[in-house]
């Protein structure tokens, strides 16, 4: 890692930043690679300046290396649909986050978004609110197949969890560098960015996102995943949403705070608890589509529920969905759906929970064929 001296040097220039009067525009394009949790990218440069979304044009990569395709049908299609500033290439450069799509017009693997706007139109007239509460943790690599936590004792363990939450000084709190980039990077950006903590295990943090509406929930989350991932390499650190990280130790989450106008007005408490019993119906559904490997952090220990069985409780965090104390004082206000594991897909959470609450699971089974098939058709080893 960078010294801290070079290291919030770094953080303060924020970047490259370009001169004055140039004449183009470098536009990275952000795409989700074939296990679903890979994020790809490559640079564009347009000859000309361009600010906005309808300005992009569409683009293509070789699928074959990305666990999509095979190589003799390889041609990926990418299309633009959310365009955000580059905070590593001011001030001209963007973000241009993608769908997938083959050459006949089919979504490639692991593009959710496709069946997720779908819900989120149907169900634009009851606005949902989204808030993710995104949980990860930070490692120090060797190459690309040995790594281990920031802050840990090579092959050994640190003090058992208990100083590290929440925590200050040098002892405690590892990696506070990349996380003010991130947190001054989603900024720059214009990425909604709440908060964020360090969380119970050492090198792990949380940074909060929302409230989106929508889609956007979705597109904010994979941006500012792209985003944290892209400030690892200032450091020379890799990042991880794996949901049990190391065994033994609090697991890592992507709590997802959610609403409906109706929850958010007075008197909502009866919308949350008419939501919270759709949920506990639909259980199994949401636990297929909240995470692989989640069956090792939701266990009932390190606060989390176990994941057979469905609670709910006022400002549990033992549950599997949590009202918070304010929120019932206040007899209106959010749900907590603390089931989704650090590396879900939040388009597939946020679309489930919309088609279970809003649309009384309209759309629940084609989200668990679309998730199903993709898990059949990538191409990724031991997916």
């Amino acid at each position: 890692m960078q010294s801290k001296v070079d290291a919030w040097s770094y953080v303060n220039k924020q970047a490259y930043d370009f001169p004055e009067g140039l004449h183009f525009t470098p536009v990275e394009y952000i795409w989700i690679g074939g296990t679903g949790q890979d994020i790809r990218a490559k640079t564009k440069v347009y000859p000309r300046v361009v600010t906005k979304l309808e300005e992009l044009e569409e683009w293509n990569y070789d699928g074959s290396s990305t666990y999509q395709a095979t190589t003799e049908n390889s041609e990926i299609r990418l299309r633009p649909v959310k365009v955000v500033k580059d905070p590593f290439r001011r001030p001209y450069g963007l973000l241009a986050l993608c769908e997938t799509y083959h050459g006949d017009g089919t979504p490639a693997v692991a593009n959710f978004r496709f069946v997720a706007n779908k819900v989120m139109e149907k169900a634009k007239s009851q606005h949902p609110w989204f808030g993710f509460e995104q949980e990860y943790c930070i490692y120090v690599t060797r190459g690309t197949n040995y790594k281990y936590p920031l802050g840990w004792p090579e092959g050994g363990f640190p003090t058992q969890q208990g100083p590290y939450y929440c925590s200050q000084g040098a002892s405690y709190a590892y990696g506070r560098e990349l996380v003010e980039l991130h947190q001054r990077s989603c900024a720059y950006a214009g990425i909604t960015y709440a908060g964020r903590n360090a969380e119970t295990m050492p090198s792990q943090w949380e940074y909060q996102n929302g409230p989106c509406e929508g889609i956007n929930s979705g597109d904010e989350m994979f941006l500012s995943r792209y985003l944290l991932r892209r400030c690892g390499e200032v450091f020379g650190l890799d990042v991880s949403f794996d949901p049990k990280p190391v065994k033994g130790w609090a697991g890592t989450g992507g709590h997802c705070n959610f609403s409906t106008e109706k929850m958010r007005a007075a008197g909502g408490i009866a919308e949350i608890q008419a939501a919270i019993t759709k949920l506990g119906e639909h259980h199994n559904e949401h636990i297929l589509l909240y995470g692989e490997g989640n069956e090792q952090r939701l266990t009932g220990k390190n606060e989390t529920s176990p994941i057979d069985i469905f609670s709910y409780g006022i400002g549990s965090r033992a549950a599997s969905i949590r009202i918070p104390n304010g929120c019932n004082e206040d007899q209106k206000g959010y749900l907590e759906d603390r089931r989704p594991a650090g590396n879900c897909d939040p388009y597939l959470v946020t679309a489930l929970l919309v088609s279970t609450v809003c649309l009384n699971g309209e759309f629940n089974q084609e989200l668990i064929d679309a998730y199903k098939s993709s898990k059949a058709r990538s191409l990724a080893p031991h997916h």
